[in-house]
This record gives structure tokens, sequence and C-alpha cells, in this order.
């Protein structure tokens, strides 16, 4: 297993993005950023079929696993099968603010309830040798954030956890939607950056609105580490930064599409184990975005992809578009006659 990583750098934990394939991208542009999986609730971890929920690759260490769910036991249960799969790091959800999280009485609705948190997290950290740690809001609805995230934070602390991954936005429960919660609420880096400099001990990322390795500098001049999430996912060459960039290390590979060569047996490997190509490749969509060739490959994907026997010729051939494009683009310009 690959030793922790620090927090310096993570791709969050989206739902319906962050499985294992696009960990495995991910893996392939840097290969010290921190994981995350998408989110998997304790009861599913427990009773469901455990491989296809958390099975990973383990060239995608450093990984965390993210939990769902309010039950102390549960999570206990849920954490200790995490731990033996192999995972680096255990995360309790507490900033989702979807309705089928509500329905359940977790996710940002734990904002209000500190304590519960705090019984949770002791129950996971008394199952695993593992870390623990939180991914949360700044408050909820109505609250006073500074009251409801220092409140919150100092409450779980009591545990011994020591990372916190804030999200710095509060979650309207009411009246927005999951896809408005991710903009609406307006961001506070400096309730953030203060948390920090309240709790010097503690590891204290930010999370929301950050859209580029650049962007991340500044705060980790005061915070432990920034996560980006869908500027990653939907433009995922700026992960080919992060290594050189926040860690001073060479990058994984020096081009968008040397890397996805290199991904390439990755594919081929997947699809052997019967996984359709569209599965994979929908992860990759985004690969050359803003860059020549960008639209002809989604296009080549997106439509060859789902089909019924796609192979690994499919993924070639839009690559081998994308480097035409790429040459044609570099030309210099005919003069006219």
């Amino acid at each position: 297993m690959t030793p922790m990583n620090s927090h310096r750098f993570s791709v969050a934990p989206m739902m319906d993005w962050t499985d294992r394939h696009c960990r495995a991208f991910h893996r392939t542009l840097s290969k010290r950023a921190l994981l995350y999986t998408e989110m998997v609730t304790a009861e599913a971890v427990i009773h469901g079929d455990r491989d296809r929920l958390i099975g990973y690759n383990d060239a995608e260490h450093p990984v965390a696993l993210q939990l769902g769910g309010s039950d102390p036991v549960k999570l206990a249960e849920a954490a200790r099968i995490g731990a033996d799969f192999g995972y680096d790091e255990i995360n309790l959800n507490c900033g989702c603010p979807s309705d089928r999280v509500q329905s359940g009485a977790f996710g940002a609705c734990l904002m209000r309830e500190p304590d519960r948190v705090a019984e949770c997290i002791a129950a996971m950290m008394n199952a695993v040798d593992v870390p623990v740690t939180v991914k949360h809001r700044l408050g909820v609805d109505d609250d006073d954030p500074e009251q409801r995230v220092f409140q919150f934070v100092e409450t779980v602390r009591g545990t011994g956890c020591s990372v916190f991954v804030v999200h710095a936005r509060k979650a309207w429960l009411k009246g927005l939607s999951p896809k408005e919660n991710r903009d609406i609420p307006p961001l506070d880096y400096n309730l953030v950056h203060k948390l920090k400099t309240t709790h010097p001990d503690l590891t204290i990322a930010l999370n929301g609105g950050v859209e580029t390795v650049d962007a991340c500098l500044p705060h980790l001049d005061t915070l432990d580490g920034v996560m980006i999430g869908r500027a990653a996912y939907q433009d995922p060459a700026i992960l080919l930064d992060v290594d050189p960039v926040l860690f001073g290390k060479d990058a994984s590979h020096p081009t968008m599409a040397e890397a996805l060569q290199s991904y390439r047996d990755y594919i081929v490997e997947q699809l052997d184990r019967g996984v359709p190509l569209h599965g994979i490749t929908r992860h990759i969509l985004g690969a050359f975005n803003g860059k020549p060739g960008a639209r002809a490959w989604r296009r080549h994907l997106s439509e060859n992809a789902p089909r019924s026997g796609a192979d690994i010729s499919v993924f070639d051939d839009a690559l081998s578009i994308v480097r035409k494009q790429t040459i044609r683009a570099s030309e210099p310009a005919q003069p006219f006659s």
C-alpha cells in the first residue's frame, strides 16, 4: 500500500463521477493527489456487493473511502470493512445536501448534530487504524456559519479526529437543489482560514470554487490543503499540474495525449473483464477541454463507445483524431496567393 499522502491536494468525492475508472484516470495524471470514492452508505457497504461498491485498483493509492450514515455501530462496521479493503483513509460525509441523504438523516443534516457526529467518529476510530476524517459545510439553512462550524469542529475534534475538509459554503436544505447548493450559497474562504488560524494543530483543507492548481497556492499559505471537485473532472488536464506546482515533483506525463496512452493499458484490462467501454470513457470526455480536437474527441467517444461490442479501437481512433487536429493546428497558416 502506498503511504498515506498529505491533504495538500485532493480530488473531491463526487456522486456518479469518482468511481474506480475515474480514479484510475486521475491517478494517471497525478501520482500525489489524494483521491476519494463516491459517497457510499454504511448500509450498502455492510449488505451490498462490496467489490462493485468499494472495489478499486491498487494503483489508486493514496485513496480514501467516503461513507454516509449516522449510526455509529454501522459506520464502525463499514469503516472496518473499508480498512480491510486497504483504503488509506475513511471519511464521513457531513456535507451532502441531497434529498436522499436528508431523508436518511445524514450528510449536511449532521452539521446540526455535532455530538452525534462525534459519537460516529469515535466509533469509527476505535474500529480502524487508518485516519478517520470529516468533510462538512459551514452550516445549514439559517445557521450563523461561524458559530456553527466552530462548534462543530470543536466538538468533533474531541474524539481525536484531526482532519477536516471544509466546503466553504452553507447548505440550504430547504429551497435549493443539490446542484444549486454547489453554486448559490456564497463562498466564505476567510472563515475557513480563520478556522485554521484558531486551530493550528488541526489539518484543515478547503473545498469549493477553486478551479485551477495555481488558485490553490494562496490558500496553501495558511491552510493544509485544497480539494478540487468539478473542475478536476470537467477539465482533468489541470491535474497534470498538481505534482510539479504543488509538490515540486516531475509531472506524471508531459501531455494529456501521453497520459491517455498510458491509461490505455487500464482500459484494455477492464474491457477484458467485461466492463463496457462507455463506463470508462465517459470519465475522459473532457480530457482535451479547450484544446484542438476536443469536440471531435468527445463526439467520437460519445457516439461510438456506447455501441454494443465497442472495443479499444474506438479509443485509439479518437486519440488519433486529436493528434491529427493538434498537428494541423500547429502548422503555420499558408499565405494567400
